[in-house]
């Protein structure tokens, strides 16, 4: 019976964590994105992030996100770079059409580091990709 259960690959949707510069304080600060390369938008986007491991826990943290465009992208949060020592998970559910589409993406700890920067060309800047 599970043979018979279609569960869709969610393809061309990922989340990054961008480094910006921070005009208003002078500073960098590390935003995560979640990026839609569809031709078609992606509705009632639910994100769930929390970061963990063997001895620590954050606090989940829920987001809603209406629609996103066709290639296009939505904020999701600031992310501290105290973090970066845990492992960082967004699980993010979303509608595409009539399906309902799910996928976990994962910065494994002590990946989001400038070392492991490469330019995210759907917004022109650097970042970490959990694809």
């Amino acid at each position: 019976m599970k043979k018979d259960i279609h569960i869709p690959e969610v393809k061309d949707v990922f989340v990054a964590v961008i480094k910006e510069f921070n005009e208003i304080f002078s500073c960098d600060d590390w935003n995560t994105y979640i990026f839609n390369n569809k031709p078609i938008e992606l509705e009632m986007v639910l994100v769930v992030s929390h970061g963990f491991d063997e001895k620590d826990q954050t606090t989940l943290i829920r987001k809603q996100i209406d629609k996103i465009p066709a290639n296009s992208y939505a904020k999701i949060e600031m992310i501290q770079p105290e973090l970066f020592r845990l492992n960082n998970e967004y699980k993010v559910t979303f509608f595409e059409g009539n399906k309902l589409m799910d996928k976990t993406f994962l910065f494994p700890k002590d990946t989001i580091k400038d070392e492991a920067l490469e330019m995210v060309e759907e917004f022109g800047k650097a970042g970490v990709v959990a694809r």
